[in-house]
Parts: structure tokens; C-alpha cells; sequence
């Protein structure tokens, strides 16, 4: 009779389990998709707080009136200082004045140019390392060579138009492509 008891107890209890995990379950999945959203795509908008949304709705149908009752009513309650913000309204027509007169203004010349050496032709390579050793003072042949090698770089910076454009026609009949900054 025991036996018996202790069975029916086991029984009952397996099938009181079952009830309770097949019943929870469906309702656990059901509330638990309720809850969760998908991400956004990269690249997409993020959808806007339903909540913040309808704030913004509200304060885009208040008047003229209403807003600035919000505003003090703002300023109350976050215990924000009441400050005038005319002074900075004032400015804005006479920093428009001085951009007009920034614009009349001639624009500045470039005086001084970077000369970059890009790139050069491998069958006047030798031709192109005696030219760099000629017309930069103090390079050796090894230093003219390791410098033409390392191209794109810089060949001369700071100099005037006029001898960036004549070293530049120098370097191109040497079979180098040059860039005047």
C-alpha cells in the first residue's frame, strides 16, 4: 500500500510539473516577444521614444503664450537662473556685418609652396638620383638614392613659386611625376 502511495505521489507530482511548464512556457514566450524589439539596421533612423515623440508633439502645438509659460515653468522646477539671452540675439547682425566685411576683404595669396615627389619612371631612375643630388645641397649619391626610393616625398618646402616651378620642370625631364602644394 505504501508503494503504491509513493507512486501515485510521483505520478502526481510529474504530471503537476508538466502542466505547470507546458502552460508557462507559451505564456512566458509570448510576453517575453512582446517585450523585446529588434534592433535597428545600421544605417537606418533609429525610431523615436513613443513618449518623447508625443512631448514634442505637445510642445509643437503650443502658442506663442504657451511656450513661454513652459519656459518658466522649466526654469522653476530644474532651478535653472532666469537669464536674458538678448545680448547674443543683438551680436548676430554684427557678426553678420563683419563676415560682409571679412568677405570684401582680398583673399590671401600663397606665398610660399611644398614640393612632393610622387612617383618616377624606374627606366630614368639613375638620371632622376643625379638630378635629386645636383639640386638639393649636401645629399650624396647613397642619400639621393634612398631619398628618390622613398617616394611620395617631400622634395622641398617653404620655397617660392618661382623655384618650385623651375625645380619641378628640373625633376619632370628627369622622368619624375612632382606635385607643387
Amino acid at each position: 500500500m505504501q508503494i503504491t502511495r509513493l507512486a501515485l505521489r510521483q505520478v502526481t507530482r510529474h504530471i503537476r510539473l508538466q502542466r505547470m511548464y507546458s502552460s508557462a512556457a507559451p505564456a512566458a514566450a509570448v510576453s517575453g516577444a512582446e517585450k523585446l524589439v529588434p534592433p535597428a539596421p545600421e544605417g537606418a533612423a533609429k525610431p523615436p521614444n513613443p513618449k518623447l515623440d508625443s512631448i514634442v508633439n505637445n510642445i509643437a502645438a503650443l502658442n506663442l503664450l504657451e511656450v513661454s509659460e513652459l519656459s518658466t515653468l522649466l526654469k522653476q522646477k530644474l532651478n535653472l537662473p532666469e537669464t536674458a539671452f538678448a545680448p547674443q540675439f543683438a551680436a548676430g547682425p554684427a557678426r553678420a556685418a563683419a563676415e560682409d566685411e571679412e568677405e570684401a576683404a582680398p583673399k590671401k595669396v600663397q606665398t610660399s609652396f611644398t614640393v612632393k615627389l610622387v612617383k618616377f619612371d624606374d627606366k630614368q631612375k639613375v638620371a632622376l638620383i643625379k638630378e635629386v643630388k645636383n639640386l638639393l645641397e649636401g645629399m650624396n649619391l647613397v642619400q639621393a638614392k634612398k631619398f628618390v626610393e622613398s617616394a611620395p616625398t617631400v622634395v622641398k618646402q617653404d620655397i617660392p613659386k618661382e623655384e618650385a616651378e623651375k625645380l619641378k620642370e628640373a625633376l619632370s625631364k628627369a622622368g619624375a611625376i612632382v606635385e607643387i602644394e
